[in-house]
């Protein structure tokens, strides 16, 4: 075998050209393999490329990033979705972007459901053999809520969704958000926890429980029985907006409502604030009208009568009265009903004035602390105390004494200004005091 000189064996690699190595070290001890597992995170891309982990089936922490082109996953022959248990066929290679072991599959064959999703369908059965899934227990939501609860991670896309959504939807409608985790091992008892509380406080009308997509993994303490339980014992109605439309938990469909996303779960939660307005604009509309055709109705139906009698000037006088009579209580009620139709929708402007004020001030103590922090971790004021900051020739910052060697060419930077200096000597003693 070839040996190569101890000069060649110490002649550093540039990382491309070791990754390649590497690449084709893996081609020629790997070209073609299989390897079965569980599915994870799988995503299809709008290129038609699938990316996806693949795992043990008993719990082994070891994983694997995957990749299958979209000439060799259009020849799938079903559907890949999280938990299925497959066998891959092709190679391993190097991914030289990110430097990453990756596995090329050129086949995927379905081998079962998988761990997880096997557990899934088990509990699903025994707690719809307890009718805790049962279509009849749902209750229908509230049509006109004025306060709603959201139980999600203060830290998750989904709030964020929900609250945009309520503010441009309802903004009369107030919010009010217990934190709780919603992934991991402690995911379920901070669920629990939270829907108990909203219960206990019994301040909200109706109770959105979200989060964002994710894989089956992900979303696993959504298929904890005891969340399940804590819902279908909820007193206040909950809707479920839990990761994408295909995305399906036990505590979606033990939920009164499923709402495929956090954001259409806001939306069913309470009716757009201009619909209703339109609504009642349309029944002042419809209101007088009719009040219109009553009058006329009235005034045609008195001229015949009129017609009919012998001696009209006798009578009519009598008739003209209680008809003004009459006109006159049904304008003023008109009247009365159009005002407080008109209170009622000055009522409802001053609580959306109000409620969008409190949201700009909410927004703008929010922007002062994340101000305040910003301004803490600039470097600029670690160098007004003192320190200096150490820049070779080449630009790249000296954090240790063993990069320099006698006569390096250096750069200070200081807050107000920089220097140029040359190293006279190199101490790796460390300093006293």
């Amino acid at each position: 075998m070839y040996e190569p000189s101890e000069a060649v064996a110490r002649r550093p690699w540039s990382v491309a050209a070791l990754l390649l190595a590497a690449n084709d070290a893996l081609q020629a001890r790997f070209g073609a393999c299989a390897v079965r597992g569980e599915l994870s995170g799988f995503t299809r891309a709008g290129s038609g490329h699938c990316y996806f982990t693949l795992k043990d089936a008993d719990g082994s922490p070891a994983t694997l990033r995957c990749a299958m082109f979209r000439r060799s996953a259009s020849l799938l022959d079903f559907s890949p979705r999280d938990g299925q248990q497959v066998e891959l066929r092709g190679r391993i290679a190097v991914y030289e972007s990110r430097g990453e072991l990756q596995f090329v599959a050129e086949a995927m064959l379905r081998v079962g459901a998988g761990t997880l999703y096997e557990e899934f369908l088990r509990r699903k059965a025994r707690l719809e053999a307890q009718g805790l899934l049962d279509a009849s227990r749902k209750r229908s939501l509230p049509a006109f809520p004025t306060r709603i609860g959201v139980i999600t991670s203060l830290d998750a896309a989904a709030l964020h969704d929900v609250a945009t959504t309520m503010q441009r939807r309802a903004p009369h409608v107030e919010v009010i958000v217990y934190p709780s985790v919603v992934q991991g091992a402690d995911a379920p008892v901070a669920l629990v926890a939270a829907l108990s509380r909203a219960a206990r406080r019994a301040e909200v009308e109706l109770v959105l429980l979200c989060r964002g997509g994710g894989s089956l993994e992900d979303l696993w303490a959504f298929n904890d029985e005891h969340v399940v339980r804590a819902i279908a014992a909820s007193p206040i109605p909950v809707v479920c907006g839990i990761g994408h439309e295909t995305d399906v938990t036990l505590a979606d469909l033990a939920a009164d409502v499923r709402a495929p996303t956090p954001t259409a779960a806001a939306e069913l939660a309470a009716p757009s604030q201009s619909e209703l307005l339109g609504q009642l604009r349309g029944w002042a509309v419809r209101a007088h009208r009719a009040a219109q055709r009553q009058l006329e109705g009235r005034e045609l139906r008195l001229d015949q009568i009129s017609l009919r009698l012998a001696r009209p000037a006798q009578l009519l006088g009598g008739h003209l009265q209680r008809l003004g009579r009459h006109d006159e209580r049904r304008r003023n009620a008109l009247v009365l009903a159009l005002q407080l139709q008109g209170r009622r929708q000055d009522e409802v402007a001053a609580r959306m004035l109000r409620a969008a004020r409190a949201h700009v001030q909410r927004c703008a103590a929010r922007l002062d602390t994340l101000q305040a922090r910003l301004h803490a971790l600039d470097p600029r004021q670690v160098l007004s105390r003192g320190y200096a900051w150490i820049m070779n020739e080449q630009g790249r910052a000296v954090v240790s004494a063993k990069e320099l060697q006698p006569g390096d060419l250096l750069r200070a930077v200081w807050a107000d200004g920089y220097a140029h200096a040359r190293v006279l000597d190199v101490n790796l003693e460390a300093p006293e005091g």
